[in-house]
């Protein structure tokens, strides 16, 4: 079975761009991973240039989280509609989340980029609850920009030494990530009454 590393010598550009935009619609690929061992790959071989490693991360956060968020607006949201009720998740329930994401979707989305698990699944997310397009992508964009170009150009500095402590600071992005989830839960649950009705005062009447 082909490792990354085999990947990435073999497919370069192509293999960076598909993995992360694959990733980035939905499916758990390692897409973090890909882009570290392209930028790695990179410095101490000179077989890629960084600049189109960049570029093809990038175009792959970016189209793959749209791809993502076009099938949670068009397929996640519908089955919300239809089976939510059945575990518990009514329309009130939607309006709480369209109102949050509508309110701090954007650093969801944005800071989504960094944290594995959200990498994936933001997108989608932000589509199932409507979240306003444009302001999806403006958010979308700068977090695919940003993340690829630390990660890039991060790791084309640093070779293998920073390869080295990747998997120490995913560790820790996904420690934070997931007190900034249990907390956020906390809070929703504590005032989802008090949400539910600036829910209703922002989208008044049933959901479209």
């Amino acid at each position: 079975m082909m490792n990354v590393n085999d990947l990435i010598s073999n497919y370069g550009y192509y293999a960076v761009f598909l993995v992360i935009g694959l990733e980035s619609v939905g499916i758990p690929l390692p897409g973090e991973t890909v882009l570290i061992a392209a930028a790695t790959y990179a410095a101490t071989s000179g077989n890629l240039n960084i600049w189109v490693i960049f570029a093809a991360a990038a175009a792959g956060a970016i189209l793959g989280d749209n791809v993502g968020y076009w099938i949670g607006n068009k397929g996640g949201y519908k089955l919300a509609r239809k089976y939510g009720p059945k575990i518990h998740l009514d329309e009130r329930k939607l309006k709480v989340g369209r109102y949050m994401f509508d309110r701090h979707g954007g650093k969801v989305v944005f800071f989504g980029r960094f944290v594995s698990v959200l990498r994936t699944f933001a997108a989608f997310l932000a589509g199932t609850v409507r979240m306003s397009w444009p302001r999806f992508l403006l958010y979308n964009a700068l977090g695919g920009l940003v993340w690829s170009a630390i990660y890039a150009f991060g790791f084309y500095a640093a070779g293998n030494t920073l390869k080295q402590l990747s998997g120490i600071v995913n560790y820790v992005a996904i420690g934070i990530a997931v007190v900034v989830v249990v907390v956020v839960f906390l809070v929703v649950r504590r005032q989802t009454n008090l949400l539910a009705d600036k829910a209703e005062a922002a989208y008044p009447g049933p959901l479209e």
